[in-house]
């Protein structure tokens, strides 16, 4: 059984999960620069929280259509142990809850029943500072919140009120002993909202650097940005610098999202910095806007000694669009076997885009 909940007692969730099954270290790729072992490794005194976390979840018009006839429950269908049986599930939730009519790019508006149905797969945590979050003004954005508040999921990197953002900002959650700090934050928003509250989260130094300083009352901070320039594989100059102020203020891990692709694997001191997980779930159609890192992280506790980052795991996903592999939209593993395809040309096109993506990252690690 997996609980969390706030340190100030603000929300409690409580789920049933199997055990996690991560994927093999065989089928992932290690780029050059990150070795094999980060940490010491484990100790037989010791047992492992696990944190499962995806990139950008979207709600283009297609997909909100698509739900409208076959439901949602193929969007995470083959990654569901993978959520459910994390400690802590982790995503970005890039579009607004702000009511009918539900629009797609550029500016979403997605159905209420999309988060209930992350919430129910397994998703703990909603990520909500992004560029999207405000498509809808100030009225989709604080019903968003009022919607995930009904909900009773946790989220971070927004806040309704300054009471909530000092709850919310950094999140603070207990995770099975295991005290998690979690920080979000934008670049900026596509639109704005013309009020003080609500408020998103962006990229201002001080701000950031005061949310790092009361995490640092957790054992494990985790810091997600949402940055970068689009469709580009290696990371930017500023991405760089941010990531070296986060990891100097206290961050332990790095998970970035925005550019819609997997970019680049690095470490930062003691801390593993993925500067963009790429799509979740989306109806991008450039191949390599189909392709995700999922990632896992694992922290051994002891009561013998402070908790502990273990080596990160990760895979690569593909979005999958209706009647390539469901009727509707799935993201599937990339080593889901070729007969459950109906069309071998897609599942070439993921193949393709993979070994092109690997060998970029490759050689920007290199």
């Amino acid at each position: 059984m997996r609980r969390f909940v706030l340190f100030l007692a603000l929300l409690a969730t409580v789920g049933t999960a199997s055990a996690q099954r991560l994927p093999d270290r065989h089928d992932l790729w290690v780029p050059a620069r990150l070795p094999e072992q980060l940490w010491q490794p484990v100790l037989p005194d010791t047992d492992t929280v696990s944190i499962f976390i995806v990139g950008d979840i979207m709600s283009h018009r297609a997909v909100s259509k698509s739900a409208e006839t076959y439901g949602f429950s193929s969007f995470f269908r083959h990654i569901e142990d993978r959520i459910a049986g994390a400690d802590l599930a982790i995503g970005n939730l890039e579009f607004p809850l702000a009511g009918k009519p539900y629009t797609g790019y550029p500016q979403f508006s997605g159905p209420d029943a999309y988060a209930r149905y992350l919430k129910e797969t397994g998703f703990d945590v909603f990520l909500t500072a992004n560029n999207h979050i405000t498509d809808k003004g100030a009225a989709g954005m604080s019903r968003t919140l009022s919607v995930l508040d009904t909900l009773g999921v946790a989220y971070t990197g927004t806040a309704a009120s300054p009471e909530a953002d000092t709850l919310l900002n950094p999140l603070l959650l207990h995770v099975r002993g295991l005290r998690i700090a979690i920080v979000n934050f934008t670049y900026g928003t596509n639109t704005g909202t013309g009020t003080p509250w609500p408020k998103v989260h962006t990229m201002n130094k001080e701000q950031v650097a005061r949310m790092l300083e009361r995490a640092q009352e957790a054992d494990i901070v985790l810091v997600f940005p949402h940055w970068g320039i689009e469709y580009r594989h290696r990371h930017s100059e500023e991405q760089e610098q941010w990531a070296r102020f986060v990891v100097d203020h206290g961050a332990d891990a790095v998970i970035g999202a925005h550019p819609h692709v997997v970019q680049d694997i690095r470490r930062i001191g003691h801390a593993p910095v993925f500067y963009s997980v790429g799509n979740a779930l989306s109806n991008q159609n450039d191949l390599d806007a189909r392709l995700e890192l999922a990632v896992t992280l694992r922290i051994a506790v002891s009561p013998f000694h402070p908790p502990q980052m273990l080596e990160p795991a990760w895979e690569f996903l593909w979005c999958t669009k209706p009647g390539m592999v469901e009727e509707s939209y799935s993201a599937v593993p990339v080593t889901l076997s070729a007969e459950y395809w109906r069309d071998a040309s897609d599942y070439d096109n993921m193949i393709h885009t993979l070994e092109k993506v690997q060998q970029i990252l490759h050689e920007e690690n290199d």
